[in-house]
């Protein structure tokens, strides 16, 4: 006997795409003035800012076409729909992240070796027009980020790359006061630092809904424990939880329960328990529950557990 929770649609989505399409706009105005403010300087770290917003036009294009088919409705051949699309892109922008992420930092160290003339004055005009529109993409943000998960991405990805251009600031400042022309690979490097760990991160998050881990933040002993506290239940076993995408975690078990349910119509209560208790005490909307005779057992597959 099994019961499903709620229907994965999209009701209760909150709609940012607004926002995204907005910020997205600014990152690519931004991409394009530092694009031309790195040949015209000839400065690293206003290329490999440049980088690190070509990751984030990226980032924020996948994350607007996430939002936009995590919206449409579940069918027949997609029983969840398409929110697991924004897996697949952080997938994607991660891998993008990476190769960008490990060219400045090989660059960098080349430069810090071998220091080419680099246009102060052009840098910092370009680093304060990237700085301002980062602030304003800060703004178009601030009030959503904690709405979800890829709100919160969004966020982090504007606030890094405003701590990019501020490091492209510092180093046009120092070249321009002391004539240290490191300072602008010293800047790559940071940039650099911004987008490695973000990648790994990224990665992980990713590869863990892909593989159907655990969702962080659920002991499933916990859960167990729960479960066989209730009146008549005997085991649980077969006791799975994965992330569908990101606030949609998922939960199937096998709940043995006394013979005497099947006939009494305890079933239904107690499914009623059950499902309350998944989505209250763990915050699981979506569960799975057979429940199954003590004398079943001898019929379980030997695989099961």
């Amino acid at each position: 006997m099994a019961q499903h929770g709620h229907d994965p649609g999209h009701a209760g989505l909150a709609d940012h795409r607004g926002k995204l399409a907005v910020v997205l706009g600014i990152t690519v105005a931004v991409l394009v003035v530092e694009v031309v403010g790195a040949v015209v300087s000839g400065s690293l770290a206003l290329l490999a800012d440049a980088g690190h917003m070509l990751t984030d036009v990226a980032g924020l294009t996948l994350g607007y076409v996430a939002a936009l088919l995590a919206r449409r409705p579940a069918t027949d051949a997609r029983t969840w729909g398409y929110r697991r699309a924004e897996v697949l892109a952080a997938a994607v922008q991660a891998a993008v992240l990476l190769a960008v992420g490990v060219f400045v930092l090989v660059e960098a160290v080349h430069r810090l070796v071998n220091p080419p003339e680099v246009t102060s004055g052009a840098m910092l005009v370009f680093g304060a027009v990237s700085l301002v529109a980062n602030l304003a993409g800060i703004a178009v943000l601030a009030s959503g980020r904690d709405a979800n998960l890829n709100m919160r991405a969004a966020f982090l990805e504007v606030l890094n790359d405003t701590l990019g251009s501020v490091a492209v600031l510092i180093a046009a400042a120092v070249i321009a006061l002391t004539g240290w022309l490191r300072a602008d690979a010293v800047a790559s490097l940071v940039i650099g630092a911004l987008i490695i760990p973000r990648t790994f991160r990224l990665l992980r998050d990713a590869v863990d809904v892909l593989l159907e881990s655990t969702p962080k933040g659920l002991d499933l002993t916990h859960v167990r424990d729960h479960i066989l506290a209730l009146p008549h239940v005997y085991d649980v076993h077969d006791l799975h939880a994965s992330q569908v995408a990101t606030g949609l975690p998922v939960l199937t078990a096998h709940v043995v329960v006394d013979d005497s349910c099947f006939h009494d119509g305890h079933l239904g209560p107690m499914l009623d328990e059950l499902q309350r208790c998944i989505a209250h005490d763990f915050d699981i909307e979506h569960s799975t529950i057979q429940f199954e005779a003590a004398t079943h057992a001898e019929h379980e597959h030997h695989t099961h557990a």
